[in-house]
């Protein structure tokens, strides 16, 4: 059974093509659900949007993000023009899923996904369209005993217009108006008459008013002043409570005419995807308060909550995006919420693509939903049986442990460039990245997890190129597997982390390389030559204009180690490779402003057996126009500079140096040390240095 492939739908970014690609059956986590799909709704105002910007070309997808053009700007500046137009290319090539409401049957639980069991019928939130999910256990709801499987895969659709209610705050007999009669509209609807509110619609399409007129609400065709009068009426004169903004359109329209339907200190909640061009006076003169809807409701987008399973006590949150499912299914199972009336067209799934042509065309339509029959003769192996071929050290064959965008942009292209060896598997946890880049790349098999690559006798050398946390696990199975190991950095998190690899490198035959890419660099192996390994101390001084990441970005994730584990040891790396020796002692201070651990602003300083001293000065306030990395080195009778990898000089004068980070270089060394463990001693000693710094943080600020 976990030999298997299944079906997914995918998208392009570049094009909006739709596919269906064969992806491995997901491996689930300790947090997580597999559950075999038997229906899925789409989301026609979402998804079509989504559609459309994928469709778009470079000029609308521009139009339509210009922060995103604002930040490609800003990359090239400091990286460079090639640089940025090779990462945009990458993410441009990226497969997108669609789909996020489904339902199922369990077919096999975490041992932290507590309340579910195999053969349960479940409703599912934020996965794609295919034939398998992993899902989060919270957002996973058990289907009411009876319920029909195509009813409950509403669920999620139906939470999103639940949270907006919800945010309304309001009670029994309050009057809302629903703006937007699509399927979510619909549902807000029939969900308000159920809570005991007087409800109106208004929509451009007179089946859809005509439908919200059929479910005991009054609703109107917009045409401007008439409707506005008309719900004024309705409302004898006082104005709605509040609006659901249940639209999908890029026009600003529906929001600026709900101020005049609502009463004064009305609420506005956002809940579609539409225009935001707003107009001042309308909403201060009312005093309107205006919400955002966030998803299915508290917990989605939060890692806490969806990956590690952390539910939010009901006593101070009483309604989750789980939570909100479960009420939606309650409500649907008992009667009071009718949905399957609301499916205009049904489709099997391997006929997705004529669903995304209907909600693309003026046919009209409501509800579309993806049946998901048993295919003929089930699930097909997925992977090529592997041959019991000894390991080679020769041109070993590849297994890459991850299909990131840094595997994508970086890494494969410097396998390929380092001839190295043939990629003969990819893997990564939800399987439609490593497909795609399979495809791309002509590797002949995806797999669904790393044991699958590790315990794989036809794969040589593994590259790990997964989240930090996990790194120095798959390390030490990889080399106790007896392969070959490729490991970006960081090596570990932890001192304990580089005890265990350690012993795993003096128990294993393998080789061990760890991504320190610049030590390998035209530039550094220049300063190399220059300088030698006698003379005197060398004094550097290593200035990274880092820059602010995102809120959100992973590295704010304390599991993941922070900016200083994560990325300062390419620094400390690159400064032992230059002085030939690795630190004896190192010093560091931060700003003291944050967690230690995701300190951002820190300078270190490394002292080395020879007398040699370095400064690291990372920071993250710097001007968007600043270099990001800068090198200047002093001693043994000579003066150079490395300017961002792209400029050396020496003694004033610039040096002929090709521009490169040396990713394909760190591959051409290690094919020419993988019968030894040259660098594996350096790479251990760098992360235990940075390590100790971040202990060092630790202790000044007890």
């Amino acid at each position: 059974f976990k030999d298997k492939s299944v079906l997914q739908l995918v998208q392009s970014v570049r094009s909006g093509d739709l596919s269906l690609v064969d992806v491995p059956l997901p491996n689930i986590g300790p947090t997580e659900v597999l559950v075999k799909v038997l229906h899925s709704v789409v989301s026609a105002g979402t998804e079509r949007a989504v559609r459309q910007l994928a469709s778009a070309g470079l000029v609308g997808k521009a139009r339509s993000r210009p922060d995103l053009v604002r930040q490609i700007a800003k990359k090239a500046k400091v990286e460079g023009v090639r640089s940025t137009i090779s990462a945009v290319q990458s993410r441009l090539d990226d497969l997108m899923p669609l789909g996020y409401s489904a339902a199922g049957l369990v077919v096999e639980v975490g041992e932290l996904a507590g309340g579910l069991r195999p053969g349960m019928l479940v409703a599912t939130g934020g996965q794609g369209h295919a034939e398998y999910q992993a899902v989060s256990g919270l957002l996973t709801a058990a289907a009411p005993a009876g319920l029909d499987p195509l009813s409950a895969s509403f669920a999620t659709i139906g939470a999103i217009a639940l949270q907006g209610i919800r945010l309304a705050d309001v009670g029994p007999g309050s009057r809302v108006c629903v703006i937007g009669l699509g399927l979510i509209g619909q549902i807000a609807v029939r969900l308000a008459l159920a809570s005991g509110f007087e409800v109106v619609g208004i929509d451009l399409n007179p089946l859809n008013v005509e439908r919200a007129r059929s479910a005991g609400a009054e609703a109107f065709v917009e045409s401007g002043d008439d409707t506005t009068n008309a719900v004024q009426a309705w409302s004898k004169g006082r104005g709605v409570d509040a609006v659901l903004m249940t639209a999908a359109t890029s026009s600003s329209a529906p929001m600026l005419r709900a101020p005049a339907l609502l009463r004064d200190r009305g609420v506005i909640v956002v809940v579609g995807d539409v225009g935001l061009d707003l107009k001042r006076t309308p909403l201060y003169e009312k005093e309107i308060i205006v919400r955002f809807a966030r998803s299915y409701g508290p917990g989605r987008y939060d890692r806490m909550y969806e990956d590690w399973g952390v539910d939010y006590p009901a006593g101070f949150v009483p309604f989750t995006a789980q939570r909100n499912m479960e009420t939606v299914l309650s409500l649907v199972a008992s009667g009071r919420l009718v949905v399957d009336d609301l499916i205009t067209h049904r489709f099997d799934f391997s006929q997705a693509s004529d669903a995304y042509d209907l909600i693309a065309s003026k046919s009209p339509y409501l509800g579309v939903a993806l049946d998901y029959p048993e295919r003929a003769g089930g699930a097909f192996a997925n992977a090529v049986a592997a041959s019991n071929v000894p390991v080679t050290t020769t041109q070993p064959r590849i297994g890459i442990v991850g299909a990131g965008n840094f595997v994508r942009a970086t890494l494969l292209p410097a396998i390929a460039a380092s001839g190295i060896g043939t990629v003969s598997a990819i893997a990564s946890k939800g399987g439609v990245s490593a497909r795609y880049l399979a495809d791309k790349h002509s590797v002949p098999r995806v797999l669904a997890s790393a044991d699958e690559v590790i315990n794989d006798p036809a794969i040589d050398l593994v590259v790990i190129a997964t989240p930090h946390d996990t790194h120095a696990e798959l390390v030490c199975r990889a080399l106790r597997a007896g392969k070959h190991v490729f490991c970006e950095k960081p090596l570990g998190l932890s001192l304990s982390d580089l005890d265990a690899v350690e012993e795993a490198v003096a128990d294993s035959s393998g080789a061990l390389v760890v991504g320190f890419n610049r030590r390998h660099s035209p530039a550094v192996g220049h300063l190399q030559t220059v300088f030698g390994r006698s003379g005197g101390p060398l004094v550097i001084t290593y200035r990274v204009n880092a820059g602010v990441l995102p809120a959100k970005h992973w590295y704010h994730d304390r599991t993941q180690g922070g900016r200083v584990i994560g990325e300062v040891c390419h620094f400390v790396d690159t400064c032992s490779a230059i002085v030939g020796l690795d630190p004896d002692s190192v010093t560091a201070v931060g700003s003291g402003l944050t967690d230690v651990i995701l300190e951002d602003n820190i300078v270190l300083g490394l002292h080395y057996p020879d007398g040699s001293i370095a400064t690291i000065s990372y920071a993250t306030g710097g001007h968007g126009s600043t270099a990001k990395e800068h090198v200047s080195v002093l001693g043994r009778g000579h003066t150079a500079i490395i300017d961002n990898y792209s400029r050396v000089e020496v003694d004033g004068k610039q040096a002929k140096v090709p521009a490169s980070k040396g990713h394909q270089a760190q591959f051409n060394y290690m094919l020419s040390h993988l019968g030894d463990r040259a660098g594996t001693e350096s790479a251990i000693a760098t992360m235990r240095k940075t390590i100790e710094a971040v202990q060092i943080l630790q202790g000044a600020r007890l």
